[in-house]
């Protein structure tokens, strides 16, 4: 796994997301929630719009535009309109940076 850093720990307030670049395809939203801290694909899966505009609760990102709610620890869709998943990372914190690995995505199996 080849870790790099997302952002500082202080960026992400408990019950926030927000929206990371790593010359990748696509950005990553790094979630900060009470259970822990999340990565996920920030596109949403049906809208093709960022999860980090939408709102945390619990473990899950909702999409601001259609209200889908995403699992943040499986990716998978829990209301329509979305269907399919998005792409889960691994997260490490150290110190006070996040760290994800953006090559080796989480398998997950549907809910």
């Amino acid at each position: 796994m080849s870790f790099v850093r997302a952002c500082a720990l202080a960026d992400v307030p408990v019950g926030k997301a927000i929206s990371v670049e790593l010359d990748r395809a696509w950005p990553y939203a790094v979630v900060n929630t009470s259970e822990g801290v999340f990565a996920i694909q920030d596109v949403c899966s049906h809208a093709e719009v960022p999860l980090s505009d939408g709102d945390v609760e619990g473990c899950t990102l909702e999409c601001y535009m259609h209200g889908s709610r995403f699992d943040l620890r499986t990716g998978w869709p829990l209301e329509l309109p979305a269907t399919q998943p998005v792409a889960v990372y691994p997260v490490r914190v150290d110190g006070d940076q996040i760290l994800i690995d953006p090559d080796n995505p989480i398998q997950t199996q549907e809910q």
